[in-house]
């Protein structure tokens, strides 16, 4: 996956719309910080495939990363990228897929809308 990002990037191809559904990162939260890096490299090389206007719609099926964590480090890859972005839409679990109480890491699906 990296290695075809970074192909397109040196290719300097460049999307109106780009999304990204990586594997599970962080199966659980003590994972969560090592897998940030992998999250914000994924959203980096997506910012740096938009084009203006485009729009990059981001994913994590990890159960260790909190849509808060998510969100900084997909914001932190925007910085990082140069570009201006802004949040369009936050996206989660359907009602089919609810989340028991006493197992919050069972809220793992979560994505971002994010326009340049």
């Amino acid at each position: 996956m990296f290695a075809e990002l970074r192909t397109l990037r040196d290719r300097g191809e460049q999307f109106d719309l780009v999304i990204l559904d990586p594997p599970k990162f962080a199966p659980t939260a003590a994972q969560a910080q090592q897998a940030a890096r992998g999250y914000k490299d994924i959203n980096l090389f997506g910012f740096k495939l938009l084009k203006p206007g485009g729009i990059l719609m981001t994913f994590s099926c990890s159960g260790g990363v909190e849509m808060p964590l998510f969100q900084k480090i997909v914001a932190d890859a925007a910085l990082d990228a140069g570009v201006d972005a802004r949040l369009v839409y936050r996206l989660g679990q359907a009602p089919d897929h609810p989340t028991h109480l006493a197992f919050p890491e069972g809220t793992y699906l979560k994505g971002l809308v994010c326009q340049v």
